[in-house]
């Protein structure tokens, strides 16, 4: 059973910095993607950052300058870092990988930005 397992979420002021990481289990291909989503109270979930086959990354126009994703060559696992946080990052961050047609979740991990 392939798993996705997140960390590194918390609380932080603005301007401050959270790395997330992300690793997958119970697979035996690599995934042609993986990538990091975000859902706030009330909102629809969206792309935060995607890295696929090739290197090509993909940023979100509200965090392109601010968070940088990292993919681990040798694993399924993925890495955001966050930088200059603002209040309008909080949310939950899940991280995504795509492989064999199927797209896989992780459960999430918390992330709030307060003064």
């Amino acid at each position: 059973q392939v798993q996705l397992v997140e960390s590194g979420g918390g609380l932080v002021h603005p301007g401050g910095s959270l790395r997330l990481s992300c690793e997958a289990s119970g697979t035996n291909f690599r995934f042609t993607s993986m990538g990091w989503y975000r859902q706030a109270p009330g909102k629809e979930r969206e792309l935060v950052a995607v890295m696929i086959s090739g290197g090509n990354k993909n940023y979100a126009d509200s965090v392109k300058g601010r968070f940088t994703i990292s993919r681990d060559n040798y694993r399924n696992a993925v890495s955001l870092q966050m930088n200059s946080l603002k209040l309008e990052d909080t949310a939950v961050y899940y991280c995504k990988g795509n492989g064999q047609g199927h797209d896989y979740w992780g459960q999430g991990t918390q992330v709030t930005v307060s003064e």
